[in-house]
C-alpha cells in the first residue's frame, strides 16, 4: 500500500496562516470540500480552516493503487507539513473523515490539539458490504452510489428543503473518480480500531445524528466510552433531525460544538 495524495482547500478567509488556530477537516465518502462550507463560513474568522478531499474526490488526484485508513491519516499530516510544517492542529472528520481522525488520534496524537469524530466509529459496516460495493463502483461507475447515498446521507425533507446544496453534494459524488471510491470501500472493510482507542489522549468529541443509519449513536458512544476506558477525554453528542453529513445538515449547531471543543482544547493546552 502507498499513502495517497492529498489536495485541500483554504475555507477561511484570504491571510497569512499562524495568527488563527490551524483546523483541518476531512469529508465522507462520496463528497468533497464542499461538505465543510457552511460550518466553515461560521467558524472561518476565527480559525484557519483547511479541507481536504478524499484521493479521487473533489481537488485530489486519483489513487493508483489500495491504501488503507492509517495511510489516508498519514497523507493528512503530510499535508499540513506542506502548508504548516511541524504545526499542530485540530482535526474534525465525518464518517471516512472521522475514521481518519481516529486514526490521526491514535496515531500522531502528538499532532492534534483536538478531535471531532463526526458521523463515524471505530468500526463502520461490515467488510463483506464494503468489499460488495467497491466491486459494484468499479464495474458500474459512482452514478450507481446517488440514490442510495442520498437516503442514507441526509434526513427526510432536507433534499426538498435544500436542493441546490443536495444537488451539488450528489454532483460530487457522480464527478468522483469510481476505482479511487472503491479503494475507499476497501480501506473501509478493513478499518477497525475498537481496540486501540484507549491510546487516543488528546481532547475528542464524538457528533452522531439520531437519524444516521451508518454511525448511529450508539457508535459515538462506543468511542467515547473506548476513549476514556483508557484514561483520555471524550464526550458524546446526538443531534435530533440529522442523518449522516452534520455539518452540511446542522452547520451552526456543529460549529457552536466544535467552537467549544476547540476553546477548551486552546485554554487548557495553554494551560498545560
Amino acid at each position: 500500500m502507498v499513502k495517497p495524495a492529498l489536495k485541500a482547500a483554504l475555507l477561511s478567509p484570504q491571510r497569512p496562516l499562524g495568527d488563527h488556530p490551524l483546523l483541518v477537516v476531512g469529508p465522507s465518502l462520496g463528497t468533497s470540500t464542499l461538505l465543510w462550507n457552511r460550518a466553515a463560513s461560521l467558524l472561518g474568522n476565527d480559525y484557519d480552516v483547511v479541507a481536504w478531499d478524499l484521493p479521487g474526490h473533489g481537488l485530489s488526484p486519483a489513487a493508483a493503487e489500495t491504501f488503507d485508513v492509517a495511510d489516508l491519516a498519514d497523507a493528512v499530516v503530510d499535508l499540513v507539513d506542506s502548508i504548516a510544517p511541524g504545526a499542530a492542529f485540530h482535526y474534525a472528520g465525518v464518517s471516512l473523515g472521522g475514521a481518519a481522525g481516529l486514526q490521526l488520534g491514535i496515531k500522531h496524537g502528538e499532532r492534534l490539539k483536538s478531535l471531532s469524530v463526526q458521523c463515524s466509529g471505530a468500526k463502520l459496516g461490515t467488510p463483506e458490504a464494503w468489499l460488495e460495493r467497491a466491486e459494484t463502483v468499479r464495474t458500474q461507475g459512482t452514478a450507481v452510489m446517488i440514490q442510495g447515498s442520498a437516503e442514507r446521507w441526509f434526513a427526510a425533507g432536507f433534499m426538498d428543503r435544500e436542493p441546490d446544496f443536495s444537488s451539488r453534494l450528489l454532483h460530487a459524488l457522480r464527478d468522483a473518480d469510481r476505482f479511487s471510491y472503491a479503494f475507499c470501500c476497501e480501506a473501509l472493510a478493513a478499518f477497525d480500531v475498537r481496540g486501540e482507542l484507549g491510546s487516543i489522549r488528546v481532547p475528542t468529541q464524538i457528533i452522531a445524528g439520531v437519524l444516521d443509519g451508518v454511525a448511529p449513536p450508539s457508535m459515538a458512544e462506543e468511542v467515547a466510552a473506548g476513549i476514556t476506558a483508557g484514561g483520555g477525554t471524550a464526550t458524546a453528542v446526538s443531534l435530533e433531525g440529522v442523518a449522516h453529513l452534520a455539518p452540511a445538515e446542522a452547520p451552526a449547531h456543529v460549529a457552536d460544538l466544535m467552537r467549544s471543543l476547540i476553546a477548551w482544547a486552546e485554554t487548557n493546552g495553554a494551560q498545560a
